[in-house]
């Protein structure tokens, strides 16, 4: 039988090795920072769908639309854009000075990521006399975005029919068979209160984002959310984000793509070849699912929700040897000014060396993603159908 365990040991391997290293002195114990991969998940917003239940679900609640960033959303995000930018001050130009050679910023290209990246980005340069235009106290930066359905990397929607077998293969597994058991009668209690059919791990995930929400905005949560939100929910909801790259092929196919670029960005920033080389910074805004993509991948998350403006810092670090290490934070909180927690990659150190990460991570990360997601046979598809 499958230990459906698994997910509480990485939990306790991604949260437990936090004494080593201390977040505030980590210029001084490794070396400073020379690159960082930033990615974050979107400021707080209005429920995507409503569930069918929902008190909440007449649209005049949501002036702006469902799935939309709030007002609140954008002010996380222009303080956590703010921290940012004294952190990283050094890899900026002087005064924070915006400059398309020091960063490079790509989005989903979804409204709420958007936005939040111009909010964030707002918080990060706060623009100078000299910059000064029109009468108006903002810099525009450039934010890049490809649609949805062509995204490999952050929306992670472009078709891979090896990832659809892997994916098909494993909710036939008897680990998913145990997962689906062990919550089946949360599950039942919130289908019969909400309306919702309890089909897959999703009712999980979807009600904890859309109750989130709700109570976010100041909303009163009927009453029988009250025994099992957020505690209850909280923890079936993080194996529901976990379940799209549970397996190491399906990290490999789903969340393999960011971590090689961000992978590769550190590695072209030793050898001089980003374009521009003098670019200091990759900024990812995205999602939850994206955020729990990333994290699990790379086996280091913690199997919670991942809240609203919860930050990734993926750190290159150049040691006094001139040695380069790895440092991941993970800011788990919509509070922009929590500090980050220090995650370890299993197997490494908080400080991983550049290359050892690479050895572990090898697995999970494809030489030619396009290649391997087509190369599966339609037989071999067709022999996993129920």
């Amino acid at each position: 039988m499958v230990n459906i365990s698994f997910g509480f040991i990485l939990l306790i391997s991604a949260t437990s090795c936090l004494g080593a290293l201390n977040f505030k002195t980590l210029d001084a114990e490794v070396g400073p920072v020379v690159y960082v991969n930033l990615l974050f998940r979107h400021g707080d917003r209005a429920p995507i769908k409503p569930y069918p239940n929902d008190p909440y679900k007449d649209p005049n609640y949501w002036p702006m639309g469902y799935g939309q960033l709030t007002k609140q959303g954008l002010y996380h995000h222009l303080v956590l854009g703010s921290w940012v930018g004294k952190r990283y001050a050094h890899l900026l130009p002087k005064n924070r000075n915006y400059n398309p050679k020091a960063i490079r910023v790509q989005s989903t290209d979804v409204d709420r990521t958007l936005m939040s990246a111009e909010a964030h980005l707002a918080g990060m340069f706060p623009i100078t006399d000299e910059e000064k235009w029109g009468g108006i106290d903002w810099q525009p930066v450039p934010i890049h975005t490809i649609p949805k359905a062509l995204d490999k990397v952050l929306a992670a929607k472009f078709p891979c029919k090896k990832y659809n077998h892997e994916k098909h293969k494993f909710e036939k597994s008897a680990e998913h068979k145990a997962l689906m058991k062990k919550y089946r009668a949360l599950g039942n209690y919130l289908s019969k209160h909400s309306g919702k059919a309890f089909t897959g791990l999703e009712i999980f995930e979807n009600l904890h984002s859309t109750l989130m929400a709700e109570k976010m905005n100041n909303l009163t949560l009927p009453s029988w959310t009250k025994s099992v939100f957020p505690d209850k929910i909280s923890v079936p909801a993080g194996f529901s984000f976990a379940t799209p790259t549970w397996t190491t092929e399906m990290k490999r196919l789903r969340g393999g793509p960011l971590v090689k670029e961000m992978v590769g960005n550190m590695n072209m920033k030793i050898d001089g070849t980003l374009d521009p080389p003098t670019r200091n910074i990759s900024m990812y805004s995205a999602h939850d699912t994206t955020v729990a993509a990333f994290l699990n991948t790379i086996n280091a998350f913690n199997f919670l929700p991942p809240p609203f403006a919860s930050l990734v810092m993926v750190e290159l670090r150049k040691t006094a040897q001139s040695q380069y290490h790895v440092t991941v934070l993970y800011k788990n909180s919509t509070d922009p000014t929590v500090e980050p927690h220090i995650l370890t990659v299993p197997g490494c150190s908080e400080a991983c060396p550049l290359k050892n990460l690479e050895i572990l991570l090898k697995p999970v990360i494809p030489d030619d993603w396009d290649k391997e997601c087509h190369q599966q046979k339609s037989t071999d598809l067709m022999s996993n159908l129920p």
